[in-house]
């Protein structure tokens, strides 16, 4: 309502200073209108009563003492010019008939030409005041042109100015005592509805999907805010039917996601574990002299993937999301061939800047990170492609042991660099996607840092960084 007073009162204000303005205008163009008339018939008196021939050189002699005479009666400056434009006689004291008086422009002469009532009024802006001069054809008796009449009138809008400044004043007036009531109304009607508003507004911010929400009793005097009460109390019963059927349903999802992790963890060390059996196996000799040493490491190999399951079920049957950190004083480059022997490809290369880098870790999960790691690494190279390389790299960069599995698979596309690390994003058939996500918190728990490289077509290169501790 306010606004609507403001704008009323601008709009208002602006339509009064344009009309003030347009009649302003219309009203001097109209006087100088008038008072061109009355002084081209006074000409035409004089020109049908002198005694000299009717030519634009006698004009000067014709209006010698006739020019004041119109100049006093009609209260206006008078000029009168040649046909070129040249000035013959000014009712001005300061004017002197000669070649330094200024000419008519030509294009004013041209303009008054082409006019059917050969006629011009020229106006300009002089000093911040507007200037109107008529320039008219004089003609004899014969409708001959003789010269041309030049009025100039500067417009005086004191008038119209200070009848535009009090009707603003009174309008300013009228419309500041209409905000005055305006306010004092919406404060009184903002007052009356507020105060249910309140009531409203207080028990929505008091409202949550946690609790038991009450409802609203009150009778308000507006049935607009009843209508308000009454979908508040249905929201509040939609609410609490919602809430059940969510807790029930995060308790269904929170399992399905347990069960699907707690799938996904224990079948990691299954895959190592088979292999390892596939390769004593292939790999059996009765008659072979290390013998002893090889059923001592794959029953290492075995037992690590076992304990491995087994911390893993211990902990989700706790409900924890890893193992415990079981950390021990151990060669990260031996722990990692050793990880590597589980595998059977022939294409798996292994390297070391040195045979002993010395830290404390949890084997089992650097096992984990290595498994992991580097059976993504051959997943990632189709089964068809001839020439298939993973490298895996030890070495020591400052307080850090870098880890380096590098591969020369398919690589990873742009789209899906920003989710690698995501729980559940794999772009395998096969999977649950959890086991970077896993592992990446494995090595944030070592306050270590796990990035990597890729280019498609041609492979990636995952780096682990875990700081070495003493």
């Amino acid at each position: 309502m306010i606004m609507l007073i403001v704008i009323a009162s601008v709009l208002m204000a602006s339509i009064s200073i344009i009309q003030f303005k347009n009649e302003a205008k219309e009203y001097h163009q109209e006087r100088l209108d008038r008072k061109e008339n009355a002084i081209k018939e006074h000409i035409n008196y004089v020109l049908s009563t002198t005694t000299y021939p009717l030519t634009q050189a006698n004009l000067p002699l014709i209006f010698k003492d006739k020019i004041h005479e119109l100049a006093d009666i009609h209260n206006v400056d008078i000029n009168i010019y040649s046909l070129k434009g040249k000035l013959l006689k000014s009712s001005k004291a300061t004017f002197s008939v000669d070649k330094v008086a200024p000419p008519i422009p030509k294009y004013i002469i041209n303009l008054v030409e082409s006019s059917v009532e050969k006629r011009y009024v020229d106006i300009k802006n002089v000093n911040g005041e507007k200037n109107r001069s008529s320039y008219s054809q004089i003609k004899d008796d014969k409708f001959k042109p003789l010269g041309i009449l030049n009025i100039p009138y500067v417009e005086d809008d004191g008038f119209y100015e200070n009848e535009l400044r009090q009707f603003l004043l009174r309008l300013s007036q009228v419309y500041s005592f209409m905000l005055v009531i305006a306010f004092a109304l919406a404060y009184f009607l903002s007052t009356y509805i507020t105060k249910s508003l309140k009531t409203i507004s207080d028990k929505i911010n008091e409202t949550s999907l946690n609790q038991k929400n009450e409802k609203i009793v009150i009778e308000a005097n507006s049935q607009e805010i009843n209508l308000l009460i009454k979908a508040y109390n249905g929201m509040v019963d939609k609410l609490e039917e919602s809430a059940a059927k969510l807790a029930q349903s995060e308790r269904e999802q929170a399992w399905r996601e347990m069960a699907k992790q707690v799938a996904h963890e224990i079948k990691n060390p299954l895959t190592p574990m088979r292999l390892t059996v596939q390769n004593f196996q292939r790999k059996f000799d009765t008659n072979d002299p290390e013998l002893k040493q090889k059923l001592n490491d794959y029953s290492k190999t075995l037992i690590q993937q076992i304990d491995t399951m087994s911390a893993v079920a211990s902990a989700f049957s706790n409900f924890a999301s890893m193992p415990a950190q079981q950390n021990e004083t151990l060669n990260v480059v031996q722990v990692v061939e050793l990880a590597l022997d589980i595998f059977n490809e022939d294409f798996i290369f292994f390297e070391s800047s040195s045979p002993y880098i010395i830290s404390k870790l949890d084997r089992t999960q650097l096992i984990r990170i290595i498994t992991n790691l580097v059976k993504n690494a051959i997943q990632s190279i189709p089964e068809e492609q001839e020439e298939k390389h993973v490298l895996v790299s030890v070495k020591e960069a400052e307080d850090n042991v870098i880890i380096m599995v590098k591969d020369n698979g398919t690589g990873i596309e742009a789209e899906h660099i920003e989710h690698v690390f995501e729980p559940k994003f794999t772009t395998k058939t096969s999977g649950m996607g959890l086991g970077l996500g896993i592992i990446k918190n494995i090595i944030e728990n070592y306050k270590g840092t796990i990035t990597f490289e890729t280019e498609p077509g041609k492979g990636s290169t995952f780096i682990v960084s875990l700081p070495i501790v003493k």
